[in-house]
């Protein structure tokens, strides 16, 4: 399953993206990882909870982010949630289409039996309106 958090940049979707995982860590029974484009909110983070800076990876395509986040599941078999903070960043996706790799999520995550949410620097009115039905919190 993948879930959306959209809103301009400056809206506050961090805070609410590490307010979800923070709850969400005392109720799975998995592990949960982060991934965002710098370590600057490891502190605000459940020490049960592992922290990825994505930056330090050399990321320079979608395609590269898909099979980071694919090498990530491979190594965890107890994995369940993954919450991946600037998505547009990380996924090199700033001038692209959201639609192929949120795709190719939601099959990862059928797959292997992961969720997905994401924090994306939209407004909903950019939001393809195949993927409206996945925005949980709009700001």
């Amino acid at each position: 399953m993948v879930q959306l958090i959209v809103g301009k940049k400056g809206k506050g979707k961090t805070k609410h993206l590490l307010d979800k995982v923070n709850s969400e860590v005392q109720q799975v029974s998995g592990s949960i990882v982060y991934l965002d484009k710098s370590t600057k909110h490891m502190y605000e983070l459940n020490n049960k909870i592992r922290l990825i800076d994505v930056s330090s990876y050399l990321i320079s395509d979608s395609s590269e982010f898909l099979g980071f986040v694919c090498g990530i599941i491979s190594q965890d078999h107890d994995l369940q949630q993954m919450y991946f903070d600037s998505f547009l960043k990380i996924a090199c996706l700033e001038n692209e289409s959201l639609e192929p790799v949120v795709g190719k999520l939601e099959k990862i995550g059928e797959a292997f039996g992961v969720d997905f949410i994401l924090s994306v620097s939209l407004d909903e009115s950019e939001i393809p309106v195949s993927m409206k039905e996945k925005i949980i919190v709009s700001l």
